[in-house]
């Protein structure tokens, strides 16, 4: 049930018109327990869209009543009129919820520089008409009604001693920090005050979904909120829920992965033996954001060298003619030379996974991303038409 699975969340997928295939496009998810906790994390873009720059302000408060999210238009780069039309929306679900429109977070995403009067006109018309379907179970839908090139919806829940989170995703494009273009909704029913929240969620998304890097394009509306509601009455460990936060934003992550715009290949670039943490992300994010480096994943060629001339742009502490790099399992390069055949390799399955080990230290990371193929070239250069 995603989203509705946490006790006292409601939420609705309703179609407004915003898309042209007449699926759903607007989604509410309301906070009815008894804790209206919130806080969220935001694309990291300077280029920000309206309903970044609205939420941004009303979550400072740390409360959140509601959630109004659409797709089929980003609402960004659309001037005042689109400040407005974001205000507005924050309004209409506030006056028919009996809440602030302050406590009221908007997120929206589909193609920038576009909105007009019908688009303001649907998006409160559907606010309007989602926020009258509300349900116990309306978690499913509204996890449809926010994707865009999706092929699926994605959703996830884990429960634990008494208590349960549930979150829905959205995106398959623009995959890369800070976050990734992607609307995320988390709710939880334990208790938990503001700091222990907004600790949690960063803590997570530091390991998950900023650990995404599909095609290095970073998004104008990306968004992760987690709403708090405290219906279960349970308290629960803080370390124990930011495990589990941290879980269900892996498995997110990992959908968000698996449906990217055109990808055969999902590759997990594991970096071992590294000097930092932050040497191994930066190394990993190399060779994830390499075109040519995906472009051979692709083709099933497991061209290790060009994993050494992307991890060689970096400033971490390595030696680059010491290091390994393995290609599902097979040690093709050992110590800045060859190893093993490349015709040991099999890159024929989707799961892809690299491993380089640096030799410098004992941190590690993994970076998630896709290759590079016909079919996403083809997805975007069709985009906007």
């Amino acid at each position: 049930m995603s989203v509705t699975a946490p006790r006292g969340f409601a939420a609705a997928g309703v179609a407004a018109g915003l898309k042209s295939t007449g699926k759903p496009d607007v989604a509410v998810v309301v906070n009815r327990g008894p804790h209206k906790v919130g806080t969220a994390v935001f694309t990291s873009n300077r280029a920000k869209a309206n309903p970044i720059l609205w939420s941004q302000q009303a979550v400072a408060d740390g409360v959140v009543e509601a959630v109004v999210l659409n797709s089929g238009g980003a609402n960004c780069f659309t001037g005042t009129f689109g400040f407005q039309t974001t205000h507005q929306t924050a309004e209409k679900a506030g006056e028919l919820l009996g809440v602030s429109p302050g406590d009221v977070l908007v997120c929206s995403t589909g193609l920038i520089g576009t909105g007009d009067e019908v688009f303001r006109t649907k998006v409160l018309d559907g606010t309007t008409a989602a926020i009258g379907s509300l349900s116990d179970d309306g978690g499913e839908d509204a996890a449809r009604a926010i994707m865009t090139t999706d092929s699926r919806p994605k959703n996830a829940v884990v429960s634990r001693g008494g208590w349960t989170i549930g979150g829905m995703a959205k995106g398959a494009g623009m995959l890369a920090p800070g976050l990734a273009t992607m609307l995320v909704v988390i709710t939880t029913d334990a208790v938990l005050d503001r700091d222990a929240a907004d600790a949690a969620l960063r803590s997570a998304t530091r390991t998950s979904f900023d650990r995404l890097d599909s095609d290095g394009c970073m998004s104008t509306n990306d968004q992760v909120t987690l709403m708090v509601s405290g219906a279960s009455g349970v308290v629960p460990d803080t370390d124990e829920f930011a495990d589990a936060l941290a879980e269900l934003c892996r498995d997110l992550a990992e959908q968000l992965q698996g449906d990217a715009e055109g990808a055969s290949h999902d590759i997990s670039i594991e970096v071992v033996g590294a000097a930092s943490e932050d040497d191994a992300v930066v190394v990993g994010r190399s060779v994830a954001r390499n075109n040519l480096f995906k472009a051979a994943i692709f083709g099933n060629d497991p061209n290790w060298g060009r994993v050494l001339a992307a991890i060689g742009t970096t400033d971490a502490t390595f030696d680059p003619y010491d290091v390994d790099v393995s290609f599902n399992g097979v040690r093709v390069c050992s110590a800045g030379g060859p190893d093993r055949p490349r015709e040991d390799v099999d890159l024929t399955p989707r799961a892809t996974h690299i491993l380089i080990d640096l030799k410098s230290g004992d941190a590690a990371a993994t970076i998630l991303t896709n290759d590079l193929t016909h079919e996403y070239v083809h997805e975007n250069s069709a985009y906007s038409s």
